[in-house]
């Protein structure tokens, strides 16, 4: 299992529609980022900043990579795209951050 962490930022005044676009996410969605490998996948927000913070365990990066190229998550992207930094593609601007420290039982 692979454990990946990033950043995206949040519209500061859109943090109430981008939590409740993510409850639920699309089923389609969600099917779709488990059949690729997501085993683990939580969003925190600091309001204070606007700064998302995603933490993510999937199987494989090849599989973990392929979703972008998926429709569902294109059209998910666009449909976030408006609350959120984000690229000419509408993909969210998203920088990883590295692991510095791991524990667990």
């Amino acid at each position: 299992m692979i454990r990946k962490a990033f950043v995206m930022n949040v519209n500061p005044d859109q943090h109430e529609e981008y939590e409740r676009r993510h409850r639920p996410i699309w089923p389609e969605l969600e099917e779709t980022l488990k059949a690729q490998g997501v085993l683990d996948y939580s969003i925190y927000l600091d309001a204070e900043t606007s700064t998302l913070f995603a933490y993510a365990v999937i199987e494989n990066e090849e599989r973990w990579a392929e979703i972008a190229n998926l429709d569902i998550c294109k059209k998910w992207w666009a449909y976030m795209s408006d609350l959120m930094d984000s690229n000419p593609d509408n993909s969210p601007v998203v920088k990883e951050i590295r692991e510095v420290f791991h524990i667990e039982k």
